[in-house]
């Protein structure tokens, strides 16, 4: 996913989502580098806020105080997935489209589900041709 649209989703895990009232999972996160996190409704791709945090390079006496773009995404994914309501918690938050455009993020949610198909597409096939394959 990182790999091909440069941003990966990580499902909320939260029981008492915003949106629970709808079927499926109640929101969920897009996690680009060096930007901040979004929330939004999986179902309505309604944005819901935007989560700043920053995972700073302390490894190196020299450089860049930044990680690079797929270890900033990877810091982000392990705290949301290991602790999210610590990193929700400690994260500055606002409004959508304080610092990323609130279209730019919608083009990206329809990226995502373009994206998704197409594997779900690729997933079947490979399936099918293992079963032909052993049978």
């Amino acid at each position: 996913m990182y790999r091909d649209l440069g941003f990966i989703r990580v499902w909320g895990s939260q029981a008492d989502g915003p949106d629970d009232e709808r079927p499926g999972a109640p929101y969920a996160y897009l996690v680009y580098p060096h930007r901040p996190i979004v929330a939004y409704v999986p179902q309505t791709h309604r944005l819901l806020n935007e989560y700043c945090i920053a995972f700073p390079d302390d490894s190196r006496p020299y450089g860049s105080a930044r990680l690079p773009d797929s270890d900033d995404v990877l810091a982000k994914w392990m705290a949301l997935t290991g602790d999210e309501r610590r990193l929700i918690s400690t994260a500055n938050m606002h409004l959508p489209g304080r610092q990323l455009d609130p279209a730019q993020v919608k083009r990206d949610l329809w990226r995502l589900s373009q994206w998704e198909r197409a594997w779900m597409r690729h997933a079947a096939n490979a399936a099918s041709n293992a079963a032909e394959n052993a049978g």
